[in-house]
C-alpha cells in the first residue's frame, strides 16, 4: 500500500487531513496467460484505478485537488489565498514532471516548498504517518490485498476524523482562555 496525504496547519481548512491510496498488487511467478490490470484487481479486491504507484501525474492530481481546483477548471485558474505544501525530497516530489508544472502551481497560487534533505522532523504530517503505521494498524497479515486497502482506507479516515476533533478542541480551549 501507498498513501499520499496533506495536513492543513493553518487557513480555513487547518485540522484537515486528506489523503488517497494505492495498492501494488503481488506479482504472480506462475507460467500462464497474462491478465489484465482490471481482472487482477477483482481477484484481490480492489478497484483497477487504486492500483499502482503514486507516481508524477497521480501526485500532481492531489496537488490540484488539495489546492481545490475544479475538474473542469481551465489553466487560468486561480486560489483564492496562497497555499503552501510543504514536501520532503521524496523522487516524485522532485521529479521532472512536476517541475514542468509548478509554473502553472504558482500562477494559480500554489507554492511547493521543499524541506532540507533528511529533516523528516520538520514536516507536520510525519508525526501522522508514523501513528498510522505503529499503532492505527496492529494487524499486519490479511489474505486479499483489497482487505489491507480497506483497513488502510479505515485508519486514515479515523485518524483525519480524530484530527479535525482535536483541532476543534484545541482551538475552542484557547478561544475560552483568550
Amino acid at each position: 500500500m501507498n498513501a499520499i496525504g496533506a495536513y492543513f496547519t493553518h487557513g480555513p481548512s487547518a485540522g484537515e487531513f486528506r489523503f488517497e491510496s494505492y495498492a501494488t498488487l503481488p506479482k504472480s511467478r506462475a507460467k500462464k496467460r497474462r491478465v489484465s490490470v482490471e481482472e487482477q484487481a477483482a481477484q484481490h479486491g480492489v478497484l483497477p484505478e487504486a492500483v499502482g504507484p503514486i507516481d508524477s501525474e497521480r501526485f500532481l492530481a492531489f496537488v490540484w485537488q488539495v489546492a481545490g481546483r475544479p475538474t473542469e477548471a481551465g489553466s487560468g485558474w486561480e486560489r483564492e489565498r496562497p497555499l503552501v505544501i510543504v514536501l520532503d525530497n521524496y523522487s516524485v516530489h522532485v521529479s521532472e514532471r512536476v517541475r514542468t508544472e509548478q509554473a502553472a502551481l504558482v500562477r494559480a497560487g500554489v507554492i511547493l516548498w521543499y524541506l532540507p534533505a533528511y529533516s523528516p522532523e520538520m514536516s507536520a504530517i510525519e508525526p501522522i504517518w508514523q501513528s498510522l503505521k505503529h499503532h492505527e494498524i496492529p494487524r499486519r497479515s490479511f489474505e486479499q490485498v483489497g482487505e489491507l486497502k480497506q483497513t488502510v482506507d479505515g485508519a486514515l479516515a479515523q485518524k483525519a476524523v480524530a484530527l479535525r476533533t482535536r483541532y476543534r478542541e484545541v482551538t475552542q480551549s484557547l478561544q475560552r482562555a483568550a
